[in-house]
């Protein structure tokens, strides 16, 4: 019985870094957004600026807090952290190229939502993880949540009526990426320190983003001091931290419970978009955010759900 309490209490610990880290996310909205109001920017070159800035400090801290014991690294292990370093740049890729064929809304409806899924059931199939009663409630709280707040507030610009099938694609893709990216990190989670997983996961990420961003649009780097001070901020919190905050709460936190937790990224975005930009979230935007409050709640209060 004490086992249990002491596992289910570790369980919820890194459940709240993965909730934390989701808040960070969410906050990176506000900053790309002011980034856009004062410069006219490539979307794929603020996400390049994002994880190359933070790379660098994310090596620096672990070089600090593990010392030198270090990046011995399994050749198999290695190669799983620079795929969930790829499937991180491929996830932003693919979203930012659905966007300019249909539309922010659907955009993200079809990445967010669809995260989840793929997570819970490739964890069930992979992980040997338990879809769990409670598990399959937050997850379906979650999703009507997600749905709700993803529309309000889109119906003033409209919906495409005829969506593009690439666009809806390439959404689909960044939403298996981010899937791949969430399970990988949940195999890297025990093996090995946070800090190494990330900042190699973070770096290889930059690395494929500044290539892609210098092939299709050039990257400059002649930009006012407020832009880089946007740029550093996204680079140190919703990046470093935050990511460093994620890989922290992989090691206790299931695969399916975390990409539930993660969608706390939407709900904060949704809740800054109100605060700072006046933005109205009507009934059923609060509809959803007690939703996904109440999944998270729900995944809190349930605590682990593997499988022996």
């Amino acid at each position: 019985m004490t086992t249990d309490v002491v596992v289910r209490t570790v369980s919820r610990r890194g459940l709240m870094f993965v909730v934390l880290a989701g808040i960070l996310w969410g906050t990176s909205g506000v900053a790309t957004k002011a980034i856009y109001a004062l410069v006219d920017i490539n979307p794929m070159s603020v996400a390049a600026f994002r994880l190359a800035l933070g790379a660098p400090v994310l090596l620096v801290v672990f070089r600090c807090s593990a010392g030198y014991r270090t990046f011995r690294i399994a050749r198999s292990d290695l190669a799983l952290m620079l795929l969930v370093g790829a499937s991180l740049a491929m996830s932003q890729s693919c979203y930012f190229a659905a966007i300019s064929r249909v539309g922010v809304a659907i955009a993200t409806l079809v990445t967010i939502c669809t995260a989840p899924v793929l997570v819970c059931l490739f964890s069930v199939v992979l992980l040997r993880e338990r879809l769990t009663p409670a598990i399959g409630g937050a997850l379906a709280c979650a999703l009507i949540g997600t749905v709700l707040l993803v529309g309000v507030g889109q119906r003033d610009a409209g919906s495409q009526a005829n969506t593009a099938p690439v666009g809806i694609l390439l959404a689909l893709g960044a939403a298996l990426c981010f899937a791949m990216f969430i399970l990988g990190s949940r195999l890297l989670a025990n093996r090995y320190h946070p800090l190494q997983s990330i900042a190699i996961a973070v770096t290889t990420g930059a690395v494929l983003l500044m290539i892609v961003s210098a092939l299709t649009g050039g990257v400059t780097v002649r930009y006012s001091w407020a832009v880089w001070g946007l740029f550093l901020y996204l680079g140190l919190v919703p990046t470093a931290l935050a990511y460093g905050l994620f890989f922290h709460g992989m090691k206790t936190a299931t695969a399916s419970a975390a990409s539930v937790a993660t969608l706390a990224e939407p709900l904060t975005s949704t809740g800054l978009a109100v605060l700072i930009f006046g933005e109205r979230l009507g009934s059923l935007g609060l509809l959803g955010a007690a939703l996904l409050i109440s999944a998270i709640t729900f995944l809190y209060r349930s605590g682990p759900s593997r499988s022996g």
